[in-house]
């Protein structure tokens, strides 16, 4: 499945190494479940939503749909949900399997990409594509990846102060140093695309050495306020772990971190996106690594400066009583709240091992606010793989890939 290399920390683990005690959560949340896919209308919401301007919300199914390979959504705040857009019309040249979320342009036009489909030969499923759609489902394809620019593009897009939208692909670029499905591939590139089309590629992963400056990028990138844009890679870096990264608008790129310095990876591994703080630092979760004392490489939170210093402000699975009530493999970035915490989903672990909706102060003090499949029979949901948003009336709204 080509939406497993999106997991870098999925794994089985064993209910017998944990303790038993009281997990440290808030007062029982208000949780309510908007709406369940039937598959017609989606199926395997990868991504998280983004609110429009018209107060509703929009994302992408991975699946499902009239072609069954994926769509693209609206819903309302109270749960109604129209279906905008299936894929793979004709040939699956507008592309299939959107993983990634929205963005809303100034345009007032949604953008964002597939995970393969396009026009090229030079990928078994196709390239993936970059299309826009307007809040009503009109979608227009606006490139193709064929691989040397890359392929896989797994996260959505930023748009820029200066209008253009910047975005990363997994695989495919100039370098082919990196492994996909048991063939050699291209290690993943940053690039910029004008609304109209026009794509230029700013610079391709493992350019250096021993893949030093990172590879295999799959998270979404974030614009500061000096102009430059962050992100990680989930593997390469000087110990093999992922990176944080810096780059210029032009392509300069400067890696920051590399994750796994000292035996076991205490300081974190397999990174999964930034957010740009009001404080002026750079906030994210990593899906493995740690320093859990009962399960080690559960995942952490960590804080870094744009000049790159790293703080590891929480390690996954730190707390006793079941099979990791506070949650592990984090897969997600994290969300700046109006009140300046930090909100973010696990995809295992919490009181019902199916995930968690968390908090975490910027000194990194963690409350677990819900755990999945809480309901009989999971109606409220297992494995929330995305971020959430929050609304203008200050909720919280989200996705889970299963349940």
């Amino acid at each position: 499945n080509a939406l497993s290399n999106l997991n870098w920390g999925k794994r089985a683990y064993a209910v017998s190494v944990l303790c038993a005690a009281t997990a440290i959560t808030l007062p029982a949340q208000t949780f309510t479940t908007l709406h369940s896919f039937d598959g017609t209308d989606g199926y395997l919401p990868a991504a998280g939503l983004v609110q429009a301007t018209n107060g509703d919300f929009y994302s992408t199914t991975t699946s499902g749909g009239t072609n069954g390979i994926g769509t693209v959504f609206k819903i309302t705040p109270s749960g109604t949900l129209t279906t905008l857009y299936s894929f793979c019309n004709v040939d699956c040249t507008d592309g299939y399997f959107p993983a990634a979320g929205l963005v809303q342009a100034t345009n007032g036009d949604f953008y964002g990409t597939t995970l393969n489909g396009g026009a090229s030969s030079n990928c078994a499923d196709g390239c993936g594509t970059i299309f826009k759609v307007t809040p009503s489902g009109t979608l227009t394809t606006l490139y193709r990846f064929d691989g040397t620019d890359g392929y896989f593009p797994a996260a959505g897009l930023v748009q820029a102060t200066n209008g253009d939208f910047y975005g990363i692909t997994t695989y495919g670029g100039a370098n082919d140093n990196c492994e996909y499905g048991g063939v050699t591939v291209g290690c993943g590139t940053v690039f910029k695309i004008t609304p109209s089309g026009t794509l230029t590629t700013l610079y391709s992963f493992c350019a250096q050495s021993g893949c030093t400056d990172g590879e295999s990028p799959a998270a979404g990138l974030v614009q500061a306020t000096n102009g430059d844009f962050y992100g990680t890679t989930g593997h390469g870096g000087a110990y093999g772990h992922g990176t944080v990264f810096k780059i210029t608008p032009r392509g300069t790129l400067t890696t920051l971190y590399s994750f796994c310095t000292q035996s076991g990876c205490p300081d974190g591994a397999y990174p999964n996106g930034l957010v740009h703080a009001t404080n002026g630092n750079f906030y994210g979760t990593t899906a493995g690594g740690g320093t859990s004392p009962f399960l080690p490489g559960a995942g952490t939170v960590f804080k870094i400066t744009p000049g790159g210093t790293l703080t590891t402000l929480y390690n996954f699975c730190s707390q006793s009583g079941g099979v990791c009530p506070d949650g592990i493999d984090p897969l997600a970035a994290l969300v700046q709240a109006t009140d300046g915490d930090f909100y973010g989903t696990t995809y295992e672990g919490g009181a019902n091992l199916s995930g968690t909706v968390f908090k975490i102060t910027p000194s990194g003090t963690l409350a677990t606010l819900y755990s999945f499949c809480a309901q009989s029979g999971c109606t409220d949901g297992i494995g929330p793989l995305a971020a959430l948003v929050q609304d203008t009336n200050g909720d919280f709204y989200g996705t889970t890939y299963y349940g």
